[in-house]
C-alpha cells in the first residue's frame, strides 16, 4: 500500500514542513496497521467503531482535541489525517472524523469546565462523541431544526422532546452535541447547542443500516432533562455553533474523498498494468489510458481545491466557507466518478463483495450528501458569486 498524498501538492506553499512531516508519519502509521484494518472489517460496526476510536486515541491521533495537552492542529493537518485514513480504511476515517466533529464545538465554544470534563477523555479515545443536528425534515437546512428544548424556570434545566435522524456514531456515542430549539424565533433564531450524555434518561438510540456498515442511529428524546450547564456556548447561538462546524468540516470531507478516490485510482492502475487482453495489457489500450488520464486530471484539481480551502480557513479568510463549499462539491463528485471508473476498469472483479473497489463504491456515496448535499452547496456557491465581475463585463 502507498499513501494517497500527491507530493507535488504537498510541496506547494499551502503547506509547511510540519504538514509534510505529518503526511509522512500519518501515511507510515496507516501502512503499518494493515492487520488492524483487516480485523475491524470482520467486526460489527459498533465493535469496530469502539476499537478504532480507542486505537486512534492510544496512537495520539486525537491528541489535538484536548487543548490542555498543547497539541493543537490546524485544519490542514486534520485534512491530511482524513485523507491518509480514507485511503487506508474507511472505518478508520469515519471513527476519526466523527470524534473530531463532536469535539470541535467544545473546542471552539465550550467553557473551561466543559472542556476539562470531556475533552481529555475524547482525546484519549475513552469517550466517544457524536454531533446531532439532522432531522428527517432538517438535513442541510439547519434552520429547520424542530427538536424542542423547554427551559424549566425553577432550576434552569432544559427538557428535550423530539427526534434526530441519521446520526453518525449514534449507537456507540457516550456524549452527544445536540442542536435544539429553545426560543420562539423562526428559522435560525432560537436554536441552542447542548451537551447530552448518552446515559441521560429519556434519550434512546434506534439503530439504522446504511449501504456501508457503520454506527448510524435515529435518536428519540422523551422528556430528556439536562442541567443548565449543559448549554454549549450561549442560549440562542446553536445555529452559529452548527454552521461554524459544518463550514469548516466540509473541507475535510473533500480530503476524505481524495483518499477514497486515490485508492480506487491506484487499484485500477495496478490492475490495468497486469491484466492481459487482446494480446497486450489493458493499460496499452488507448481508451483505458484516456480513462486513467481523466481520473488523474480530476484528482489533481480536487487536491488543489482542498488544499486551498484548508489554507483559506487556517489563515482566517472571511470567505473560507465559499472555498470549503467548492472543495467539497468538486472533491466528492470527483471521487464518485473516479471510483465508478475504477470499477469499470476492473470489470467483474470490481464488484466482488469485499474487494477494494466494491467497498469504495459503497463507502464514497454518502460523501455527496452529508455535511451539505452537493445541490445545496451549489446554491450557496452561486449566491457567493462576485456580481461586480458581471457589472464590469456588461459595461
Amino acid at each position: 500500500m502507498t499513501t494517497s498524498f500527491d507530493p507535488e501538492v504537498l510541496d506547494l506553499p499551502f503547506y509547511d514542513d510540519g504538514h509534510r512531516r505529518l503526511a509522512e508519519t500519518a501515511g507510515t502509521w496507516c501502512d503499518s496497521n494493515r492487520v488492524l484494518w483487516e480485523e475491524v472489517r470482520a467486526l460489527d460496526p459498533d465493535a469496530a467503531g469502539r476499537r478504532l476510536v480507542r486505537a486512534l486515541g492510544d496512537a495520539g491521533w486525537l491528541a489535538s482535541l484536548d487543548p490542555a495537552a498543547g497539541a493543537a492542529e490546524d485544519l490542514r493537518a486534520l485534512c491530511l489525517r482524513r485523507e491518509a485514513l480514507a485511503y487506508a480504511e474507511d472505518l478508520a476515517d469515519f471513527a476519526y472524523s466523527i470524534q473530531a466533529l463532536a469535539a470541535t464545538p467544545l473546542l471552539r465554544f465550550g467553557s473551561e469546565a466543559q472542556q476539562r470534563r470531556h475533552l481529555p477523555r475524547m482525546a484519549a479515545g475513552e469517550t466517544i462523541g457524536a454531533f446531532a443536528v439532522s432531522e428527517r425534515e432538517a438535513g442541510s437546512d439547519v434552520a429547520s431544526v424542530g427538536l424542542e428544548a423547554e427551559r424549566d424556570a425553577a432550576d434552569g434545566s432544559y427538557v428535550l422532546n423530539g427526534r434526530k435522524a441519521w446520526i453518525a456514531n449514534g449507537t456507540i456515542a457516550d456524549l452527544f452535541v445536540v442542536i435544539a430549539r429553545t426560543g420562539p424565533g423562526p428559522g435560525a433564531l432560537g436554536l441552542t447547542a447542548f451537551l447530552v450524555p448518552a446515559a441521560t434518561p429519556g434519550l434512546r438510540a434506534e439503530r439504522i443500516d446504511a449501504i456501508a456498515p457503520r454506527s448510524f442511529a435515529h435518536l428519540a428524546f422523551e422528556d430528556c432533562r439536562v442541567p443548565a450547564d449543559a448549554v454549549l456556548g450561549r442560549p440562542g447561538r446553536g445555529f452559529v455553533v452548527a454552521v461554524d462546524l459544518l463550514e469548516r468540516f466540509r473541507t475535510t470531507v473533500g480530503a476524505a474523498a481524495l483518499g477514497f478516490a486515490r485508492r480506487a485510482f491506484d487499484t485500477a492502475l495496478a490492475h490495468t498494468r497486469q491484466r492481459e487482453a487482446y494480446g497486450q495489457t489493458l493499460f496499452d489500450l488507448q481508451l483505458v489510458k484516456a480513462s486513467l488520464a481523466d481520473m488523474e486530471v480530476q484528482l489533481g484539481a480536487a487536491s488543489l481545491l482542498v488544499a486551498r480551502a484548508a489554507w483559506e480557513t487556517d489563515r482566517g479568510s472571511r470567505r473560507f466557507a465559499r472555498h470549503s463549499n467548492i472543495a467539497k462539491v468538486h472533491a466528492t463528485e470527483t471521487a464518485q466518478g473516479v471510483v465508478d471508473s475504477a470499477v469499470q476498469l476492473l470489470g467483474a472483479a470490481g464488484i466482488v463483495q469485499g474487494g477494494v473497489t466494491e467497498r469504495l463504491y459503497r463507502q464514497v456515496r454518502s460523501l455527496r450528501i452529508y455535511e451539505g448535499a452537493s445541490e445545496v452547496l451549489r446554491m450557496a456557491i452561486a449566491g457567493s458569486l462576485d456580481m461586480r465581475r458581471a457589472e464590469r463585463a456588461a459595461a
